[in-house]
């Protein structure tokens, strides 16, 4: 299989980014690539943190590069652990640099769009419908509130344009949408040497949380595992002897770890199923029932894959929602 040194070899240099989100699955990845003017294009850029920036800057000093020789950078997602540091780096460049992403995720990156924790009424009021209490949504907002100070808005983002190849200096890339971790998720797929950048649609040991994510009034019109489960399955088609995934170390045999992912998905509905057998459920006793030692502050995790599963589940006409005065109850079809 193809190694680390290979890959330098082919000017794709990985810079580990220490990160505070243990349930992410390890450290966060950017890829440095050679460009063929003989500048950097830098796929995600941490975030931006001082430990971050430190590593990223460590990171391209093993190179021999700096901030300074970052022609290009696109952002896999609108994730603060992708898009952080890029603010950062970008006055660190000292010229303009261009920053890109799938149009579907620039409001959660760019300045002058709302930013997450405006909209936490909209959230709060969508969570009591699923029956989350008062104090387990007080908990979860302030991880999330801390969460958001490791991360600047980036001034100007722009759309990708996907049908353009990435022509680097060794390799080309095609940019893939790959929608589901988040609505806009960017990878990167070079077919002569078989490698592809997964970020945080394939990861080796972590299932990619599909994350509720609601419209700008508050409607509920994305359903992320559906739209993971059509996306994986492309990935899946793909020939691929590398995966380079967004956080950890690179890994093969991606078939193996996606069937992984579709039979764990598998169990997790089913015990839904059982669960739904006994009557309807709001969403949270669903939760509570999946994840019984989760604490209240990872709510917004649990929630969202629950939700996600069930939303599977009634996209196959299994399951149905109907509403039961406040609040939203699920139940077997």
């Amino acid at each position: 299989m193809i190694g680390e040194a290979d890959l330098t070899a082919l000017g794709i240099h990985r810079i580990s980014i220490p990160i505070p989100f243990l349930e992410a699955g390890g450290p966060v990845n950017a890829y440095a690539i050679e460009d063929r003017d003989g500048g950097l294009l830098l796929f995600d850029s941490g975030l931006g943190s001082p430990q971050a920036s430190a590593a990223m800057a460590e990171g391209l000093a093993r190179i021999g590069r700096s901030p300074r020789d970052i022609t290009r950078i696109i952002v896999s997602h609108g994730h603060i652990d992708h898009y952080g540091g890029t603010a950062a780096l970008l006055e660190q460049a000292g010229r303009e640099v261009p920053v890109q992403a799938h149009p579907r995720d620039i409001p959660k990156m760019a300045e002058g769009f709302p930013r997450w924790l405006d909209q936490v009424g909209l959230y709060g009021a969508f969570f009591q419908r699923l029956g989350v209490p008062v104090e387990v949504m007080a908990d979860a907002w302030k991880q999330v509130r801390d969460g958001f100070t490791k991360a600047r808005r980036i001034p100007r983002v722009e759309p990708l344009d996907l049908a353009e190849p990435l022509r680097m200096k060794h390799v080309t890339f095609e940019a893939m949408h790959m929608p589901g971790h988040t609505p806009g998720l960017l990878c990167l797929y070079d077919r002569e040497h078989r490698l592809f950048v997964s970020d945080d649609h394939l990861l080796e040991h972590v299932s990619p949380n599909p994350l509720i994510e609601l419209g700008p009034d508050g409607q509920e019109d994305w359903r992320p595992l559906v739209a993971y489960l059509e996306s994986v399955g492309r990935l899946h088609a793909l020939e691929v002897d590398l995966v380079l995934p967004g956080h950890a170390t690179p890994f093969g045999d991606h078939r193996a770890v996606i069937d992984r992912l579709l039979a764990f998905y598998g169990k997790r509905q089913q015990k839904i199923r059982e669960e739904l057998g006994i009557g309807p459920l709001t969403g949270w006793e669903v939760t509570r029932r999946l994840f019984p030692r989760a604490p209240a502050a990872a709510m917004f995790l649990t929630v969202s894959e629950t939700l996600a599963n069930m939303e599977v589940l009634e996209d196959r006409g299994e399951v149905v929602r109907a509403p039961d005065g406040d609040l939203l109850r699920f139940g077997l079809r």
